[in-house]
C-alpha cells in the first residue's frame, strides 16, 4: 500500500470558512468537504478499493474507512468520531466523522500546516448587529477562495493566495522554498512519493501526551497577542481540548504557524 501515497489538495478543492470575526478583521480556516475525500479515494485506490461504515459508540457517531491492501489481501481500517453541526444533526455527524477518518488516511492533512489567515477590516466588509443587550455581533457576507497554493517536500504549505469574490488578493503567504503546487489546473508533483515522506506524515499524525512548560505557554500567549489570533481559533484548528496539554510536537507546529502570521498592527 506504500506506493499509493495520497496526493496533495489542489487549490480548487480547498474551501475557506470564517473562524473568528471582530471589528478589526477576521480569520479564516481552510477545509475540505466529503466529496473531495471520495474523489481522492477513488483516484488512489479505485472505486472498489475502499469502503466506509458508521458505528454509534457511547452516543457518538464514528466512521471507519477501510482500504484494500493488495499486497496482504486484507482490509486496513482507520476510524474517527464526528461532531454535530447546527443543522441536520445525523447528516453532519456522518459527514464530519467521514472527513476526520480520511484525515487519518492522509487526505488533506497538509491543511494542518496552514498559517493563521488574518484579513483586516479594510479588505473585507465587516458588519454588525446589536442584540437586545446592545452587544455588537459582527458578521461578513464576503466569500473567499484559495487562488493558488504550493507545498514543500515535507508536504507542508509553503505559499498561499486567498482572494475575495472580486478576485482581489486579501491574503498572501509568499513562497519560502521550492516544492509542489496545488493550482486548479496543475497536478501535484515533486520528490514526495517515497517512504520517508510518508513516514514523516505518519509521525505528524501521532499525538504527544506530554504537556508544555509555563514558559512555553507564556510564549504562546505572547504570539497570540501579537497576531490577534484567539486561543479558541488555535484550539479549533488543531483539535486541542486543553492548551497546556498539547505536547511538544503540536506546540512547535502552532508556534511555527503563528510566527508566519503578521501582527495585528501590520495587518
Amino acid at each position: 500500500m506504500e506506493q499509493n501515497l495520497i496526493r496533495l489538495l489542489k487549490a480548487d478543492e480547498i474551501e475557506c470558512r470564517v473562524a473568528v470575526i471582530k471589528e478589526s478583521g477576521l480569520s479564516l480556516l481552510l477545509y475540505k468537504d466529503a466529496r473531495v475525500d471520495q474523489k481522492i479515494l477513488d483516484e488512489t485506490f479505485g472505486i472498489f478499493g475502499w469502503k466506509r461504515s458508521h458505528q454509534c459508540i457511547d452516543g457518538n457517531l464514528y466512521c471507519t474507512v477501510e482500504i484494500y491492501d493488495k499486497e496482504s489481501g486484507e482490509w486496513v481500517a482507520k476510524q474517527d468520531v464526528g461532531t454535530t453541526g447546527y443543522t441536520e444533526k445525523e447528516k453532519s455527524q456522518a459527514s464530519d466523522s467521514f472527513k476526520r477518518a480520511c484525515f487519518n488516511w492522509g487526505i488533506g492533512r497538509e491543511l494542518y500546516t496552514a498559517p493563521f489567515i488574518w484579513i483586516s477590516a479594510g479588505k473585507a466588509e465587516i458588519m454588525y448587529k446589536e442584540d437586545q443587550n446592545k452587544v455588537k455581533r459582527f458578521y461578513c457576507n464576503d466569500r473567499f477562495t484559495v487562488s493558488s497554493i504550493s507545498y514543500n517536500d515535507s508536504r507542508e504549505i509553503s505559499s498561499l493566495v486567498v482572494v475575495n469574490e472580486k478576485g482581489e488578493t486579501v491574503y498572501e503567504l509568499k513562497e519560502k522554498g521550492s516544492g509542489v503546487t496545488g493550482s486548479p489546473k496543475g497536478k501535484a508533483t515533486g520528490k514526495n512519493k517515497n517512504s520517508s515522506q510518508e513516514k514523516t506524515a505518519q509521525k505528524t499524525e501521532q499525538k504527544n501526551s506530554s504537556s508544555i512548560s509555563k514558559e512555553q505557554m507564556d510564549s504562546l500567549q505572547a504570539e497570540l497577542a501579537r497576531t490577534g489570533v484567539s486561543m479558541e481559533t488555535v484550539q479549533e484548528r488543531y483539535k486541542i481540548q486543553e492548551p497546556k496539554a498539547m505536547g511538544e510536537e503540536l506546540y512547535s507546529r502552532v508556534m511555527s504557524a503563528l510566527k508566519r502570521t503578521k501582527s495585528t498592527e501590520a495587518a
